[in-house]
């Protein structure tokens, strides 16, 4: 398949079909909002629409994957064709494979196909890119006291873990990129430093993610600003990454990042 990596930065877009979600509240858990939702989202530039079906925000509740994969198939046939890539964020290997049969070309798995025994197998199988996150921890306990030795070392000795793994596995390594999960069982400082030294994860070749899109570290550097209200410090985290040569970002604002991205570039030229 052609993948979504081409040299120009790629957005991808976010699409919540949860109840609880902590950026929009369950603004889109109805299938006919979350499609048009994602459709605005595709007109407004994004090349992926990353749909989701639990919430992975700090505290979530977890949530059986037939309920899940209720939420998300629908969306994802509703929304197929009109995007060119569709990825599902989801940690279970039964609603990775539900959504791959509805239309679905992509999986971002926030626990780095960690949580799942069976998620590998799904991943080899489809040949499909994959987002492999780092994160310490669930969802339910992540952010309680999170600790490294060293941030940037422990998140590369988990990606070279991680590759080797997915490589034992047969996946094909140009399918792999890496997300180092800012806000997924981090501090303040860790994930200032993850930032900082973003860069030195082009060490393993693969394409790099970045996801801090209205996330809190952005009110903690700030003002303490509400999640709608992070759209600046979104944007500015953005463009650090953009500078540092990272090639897809998860975005929230898909419209204003775009925007972002072509003034940043048009100075540049």
């Amino acid at each position: 398949m052609v993948h979504p990596f081409g040299p120009d930065p790629v957005i991808m877009g976010i699409v919540n079909v949860t109840p609880d979600s902590f950026s929009d509240g369950g603004k889109f858990y109805s299938k006919n909002n979350a499609i048009g939702h994602g459709q605005l989202l595709a007109e407004q530039g994004a090349t992926i629409l990353d749909i989701g079906g639990e919430s992975t925000r700090p505290g979530a509740q977890v949530i059986d994957p037939d309920e899940e994969i209720s939420r998300v198939v629908p969306v994802i046939e509703g929304l197929r064709g009109k995007a060119p890539f569709i990825s599902i964020d989801t940690r279970n290997a039964k609603t990775m494979r539900a959504a791959l049969a509805a239309g679905a070309n992509c999986i971002n798995d926030v626990s780095g196909l960690t949580h799942d025994d069976e998620a590998m197998g799904v991943v080899a199988e489809a040949n499909v890119p994959v987002f492999i996150m780092h994160s310490q921890g669930t969802p339910q306990d992540m952010q309680k006291n999170p600790s490294y030795n060293n941030v940037v070392d422990d998140v590369y000795a988990f990606f070279e873990e991680r590759i080797s793994a997915c490589r034992t596995a047969r996946i094909e390594t140009k399918n792999l990129v890496l997300d180092v999960g800012i806000g997924f069982g981090k501090t303040l400082e860790h994930n200032v430093l993850l930032l900082r030294n973003i860069k030195k994860f082009h060490d393993f070749g693969c394409k790099l993610l970045l996801g801090t899109s209205r996330k809190s570290f952005i009110a903690a550097l700030s003002n303490g600003e509400p999640p709608e209200s992070r759209q600046a410090g979104s944007l500015a985290s953005a463009l650090w990454g953009l500078s540092q040569g990272v090639q897809i970002f998860r975005v929230h604002d898909v419209a204003e990042t775009a925007q972002a991205f072509r003034v940043w570039q048009g100075i540049q030229a």
